[in-house]
């Protein structure tokens, strides 16, 4: 047995499949749910990362790309917020915005981020990081590149 994962934004379906294994984070805390887990709905950490692990053969020949990355065949997504559910063997991730760490394309990523955290300073609102910076970095963690934060 094996669960069915979906991942989706509100413009449609990022990633499906049957997993072996999906793991997220919460505002609870990070979670990684396995065949057979109880029932969960949680709330996706603005600016996370999601990993599923494919069932073994069922990634597709794009996903062998990440066969050198950190994770090997594991699909690796930037999520800007949403929900996570599991109930009956599904897990469906329903992301404000998400974005596969195989698509990100990392020199547009950071300079976004640059853009943004130069934005941030400007504004000088609080101790907490924007969104917007949170899902930059996330988008950088999912392409397997390092974090330079200071």
């Amino acid at each position: 047995m094996t669960l069915q994962v979906e991942l989706v934004v509100p413009e449609g379906e990022i990633w499906s499949g049957p997993a072996e294994l999906v793991i997220a984070k919460t505002l609870d805390g990070d979670i990684g749910v396995l065949t057979n887990h109880t029932p969960v709905l949680g709330i996706l950490v603005e600016g996370s990362v999601v990993t599923i692990r494919p069932e073994t053969g069922e990634a597709g020949e794009q996903d062998h790309q990440d066969a050198d990355r950190p994770g090997g065949r594991d699909i690796v997504a930037a999520v800007g917020g949403g929900f996570f559910a599991v109930a009956d063997n599904r897990v469906s991730i329903l992301a404000h915005e998400a974005q596969l760490g195989r698509q990100v394309d990392a020199a547009a990523a950071r300079a976004a981020l640059e853009k943004a955290l130069q934005e941030a300073a400007d504004s000088a609102g609080g101790d907490e990081e924007p969104a917007d910076v949170r899902y930059f970095r996330a988008l950088l963690r999912a392409a397997g590149e390092p974090d330079d934060r200071a």
